[in-house]
């Protein structure tokens, strides 16, 4: 908030400062990012000053910052293509916008940096709904293996699951390094496994190590499982 009245009138948390505070992304060191409106901001200490034309403002913790799309397309003037996709999808799965809902808003954005490039980045094929860089190789390996694509970050009564087919009642999760760690989330993960059982799902899971390490065991797994459940899906 300190950083933003320093700016002057107008101003707000934008970048990855902002990205931090809407919790897009995790917390980095380094000066803090304020969208400046008006003249070129002039330089203060610990500050990245940007000037800035277009975008809207919103109260965060009593804080100005930009409003998520906002974010997102100045992020795509300072990050590489996965982290901002990393953005997107996390963007979508705290609710803030909808990846089908933010393609449409950037054509009625006006013309700004980074607007041009996370259109881009949304457009490509290789874009996909994946949380993180886990279940992008995850779905890498999916189209290796060449088995359908699944539906990504679906709810399922009162879970998000990493991937479905609902054509085979599968879901398959991955399990990051950040998370499953402790006793309370494993057993989380087995509630989210029950409950899936209850509903006549099948659930397999594939820990980071194995996507990440042994890419091979990971497809043979979903092969085998694909013949096994194609065959049993026959009426």
């Amino acid at each position: 908030m300190a950083a933003v009245l320093a700016c002057g009138p107008g101003s707000r948390l934008s970048h990855q400062s902002a990205a931090e505070l809407w919790r897009m992304r995790r917390r980095i060191e380094g000066p803090i990012d304020v969208a400046v409106v008006g003249d070129t901001p002039r330089r203060r200490p610990g500050i990245a000053a940007h000037r800035c034309r277009h975008g809207r403002r919103r109260l965060l913790h009593r804080i100005p910052v930009g409003d998520p799309i906002s974010v997102l397309i100045d992020l795509a003037t300072c990050l590489p293509d996965d982290e901002v996709e990393d953005a997107v999808n996390e963007a979508d799965r705290l609710d803030l916008i909808r990846t089908h809902q933010l393609r449409p808003a950037l054509d009625a954005e006006p013309k700004r940096p980074g607007a041009g490039r996370l259109k881009r980045i949304l457009d490509a094929q290789t874009f996909s709904r994946a949380a993180n860089a886990l279940e992008r190789r995850f779905l890498a390996i999916v189209r290796d293996a060449g088995l359908p694509a699944p539906t990504t970050q679906r709810r399922l009564g009162r879970y998000r699951v990493d991937f479905f087919w609902p054509e085979l009642g599968f879901v398959v999760e991955t399990d990051s390094l950040r998370h499953h760690r402790t006793a309370a989330e494993q057993t989380v993960d087995l509630s989210r496994d029950q409950a899936h059982a209850r509903a006549g799902l099948r659930t397999l899971r594939f820990t980071h190590s194995q996507v990440f390490h042994r890419p091979d065991h990971v497809r043979a797994v979903l092969v085998d499982a694909f013949g096994h459940f194609t065959v049993t899906a026959i009426p």
